[in-house]
């Protein structure tokens, strides 16, 4: 039970004044813009859209000035946003094996049909702090003209990497050779056919059966239990990513029986098309950057069906690899009910899972134990105070006993020698 907490309107309005003053910070040093944090802070934008739900770069930069830097709290204010948007229509389903790929990697062959595109990664960094940073330095002109093109454009073995690099004019200023190189690799797009989809060429991997049913739409409708798998994706990529990293890291170290490899992570921008009620087509809407990852995982057979591999599926707004990796193993260890194999661990749990994995929902739930609960407190303190009154008098009692039957114990008889 909560109490309203009188005279406390002045306390707030100050509390909110050193909250600005907070994410003020010293009125010398020039405040952030909305610009520098979308483009010089792209992960957590990245990850404020994806668990937001919301594809929009400027509000999600904006939602992290709003709160700070606390991501959790720049997620709650871009969902807050979101639900007082109209929805006009649904778009069609996403055609990712066509993305303009920022960065393509596999962990299941070498030689791959397109190759390996590294693209921006901190996969390779060795992890220590770069001081030319502190000092406000730029990379060098030589890193923009020539490494960019072995880093960015770089593909393992493919003509991709070559036309990236004849595209480059003699004598061109960075910005052009960086355009023309991007668009070298946007041309190159069509050339990277999905690792999983050669494997189900030859019949190893466990297809994928569409349900033909309506999509349901958890914003809208409420969770079930048992749920379906676009239930289960919906709240996995809107899901915590440190939780979902946590729960596919358990499924690597035995609560979960999963041995996956790494399929193929997807980085680039892909187009949106709609459908709206008025036409009888579709038109393109516009192109938003996601990440993709796909799982192959332990194969799963029997008398009647030869062994295959199976799949996990994870799919995020922007620059996200860790999110969709984690989401993808979680996927898979969530359909152990559909294998037939025996749920022995929290990760194969859906109703622990999808219960627990909005950080929204349990950021909100712990926060609600600083609201005022006084008179539960209350009730509880009188309780124990009663409880331990009643102990400590019948302690009294039960000694009082013992000394009153002590008392009337007979004297014992002289011996006589």
């Amino acid at each position: 039970m909560y109490v309203a907490v009188k005279g406390g309107e002045t306390a707030i309005e100050n509390a909110h004044r050193l909250l600005d003053q907070k994410r003020r910070g010293a009125t010398d040093v020039p405040p952030l813009s909305l610009a520098q944090i979308a483009q010089q802070m792209p992960l957590a934008v990245a990850r404020v859209m994806s668990e937001g739900s919301l594809y929009d770069r400027e509000l999600a930069a904006l939602a992290i000035k709003q709160s700070a830097g606390d991501l959790l709290e720049a997620i709650f204010l871009l969902r807050a946003y979101r639900t007082t948007l109209s929805r006009y229509c649904v778009s069609r389903p996403l055609h990712t094996e066509s993305m303009q790929l920022e960065r393509r990697i596999s962990a299941t062959y070498k030689d791959l049909p397109g190759g390996q595109l590294l693209g921006p990664t901190f996969d390779y960094t060795h992890r220590l702090l770069d001081f030319t940073l502190q000092a406000e330095g730029e990379p060098s002109q030589a890193l923009q003209q020539g490494d960019r093109q072995q880093t960015q454009a770089a593909v393992e073995g493919t003509d991709g990497a070559a036309a990236a690099q004849q595209a480059i004019l003699p004598g061109a200023r960075p910005q052009d050779a960086d355009a023309q190189a991007d668009a070298a690799m946007s041309e190159t797009g069509q050339d990277f056919p999905r690792v999983l989809g050669l494997l189900a060429q030859e019949g190893l991997m466990r297809e994928e059966a569409d349900s033909a049913q309506p999509v349901p739409d958890i914003t809208r409708e409420p969770l079930d239990f048992p749920s379906n798998r676009m239930q289960r994706l919906q709240a996995l990529a809107r899901g915590d990513e440190g939780f979902l990293l946590a729960l596919g890291y358990s499924t690597q170290r035995g609560y979960g029986r999963n041995h996956p490899f790494a399929g193929e992570i997807r980085i680039g921008f892909t187009e949106v098309w709609l459908e709206p009620e008025e036409l009888d087509f579709a038109v393109p809407a516009g192109d938003i950057e996601v990440t993709e990852c796909e799982m192959v995982n332990q194969f799963v057979g029997s008398k009647d069906q030869p062994a295959q591999f199976t799949r996990g599926y994870g799919l995020a707004f922007g620059y996200n690899e860790r999110k969709v990796m984690g989401m993808a193993l979680v996927d898979r260890a969530l359909r152990a009910a559909e294998y037939d194999e025996e749920i022995t661990s929290p990760a194969q749990q859906e109703e622990f899972v999808l219960m627990h994995c909005d950080n929204v929902e349990a950021a909100g739930f712990v926060s609600h134990l600083k609201l005022p609960h006084y008179v539960d407190f209350q009730a509880e303190l009188e309780l124990i105070r009663k409880m331990r009154k009643r102990e400590a008098q019948s302690e009294s009692d039960q000694q009082q006993q013992q000394e009153t039957e002590a008392g009337q114990v007979p004297p014992q008889k002289e011996k006589r020698a």
